[in-house]
């Protein structure tokens, strides 16, 4: 039995791919994921279950296809995986608000940054499947797009740090 967190991407954020936690506390214990918790209304589930990270984000993932009408990104992480993402943390300094880590089913590739656009004063790095941003001014006045990022999903470094905690074993 593993103790897993799962990232779900689109969810309840700006008005699209309405999801109550409810309902996926729900999806994940009809998957017989055990003591599964939710954290705030993004899409974010801590629990524990039998398999591989594959097995575990497929069973999500077609239970999530099933309840939506359309496949939803799954980003499934070990707690030691999750606290690695916050320990490699480049920007440690910075706010925890203004600094994000995009989740990603693979480490992108070395040039993956420099075909990013709109970069003003933003820093960026990449880690084991994971692209880290510190966003300077905010994201709210950001253009940044890194084409490798857009298949992922984002959580700020308070949200990362919540989750490693809620998985500890």
């Amino acid at each position: 039995m593993g103790r897993y967190v799962a990232l779900l991407r689109a969810v309840n954020v700006g008005g699209t791919g309405k999801l109550p936690m409810t309902e996926l506390t729900r999806m994940c214990e009809e998957a017989r994921f055990t003591n599964v918790r939710t954290y705030i209304a993004s899409g974010n589930v801590v629990f524990d279950a039998r398999g591989t990270e594959a097995k575990v984000k497929a069973t999500l993932e077609a239970a999530l296809e099933e309840y939506a009408g359309k496949p939803v990104g799954v980003f499934v992480r070990t707690h030691g995986e999750m606290a690695a993402v916050l320990t490699a943390n480049p920007f440690p300094k910075a706010a925890p608000n203004r600094t994000i880590a995009v989740f990603l089913d693979a480490t992108p590739e070395k040039d993956a940054l420099a075909k990013a656009t709109g970069v003003k004063d933003e820093e960026m790095r990449i880690g084991t499947r994971v692209i880290y941003i510190h966003y300077g001014e905010g994201m709210g006045t950001s253009k940044l797009k890194i084409p490798a990022a857009k298949a992922g999903t984002a959580r700020n470094m308070n949200t990362v740090a919540k989750l490693a905690e809620m998985s500890k074993a």
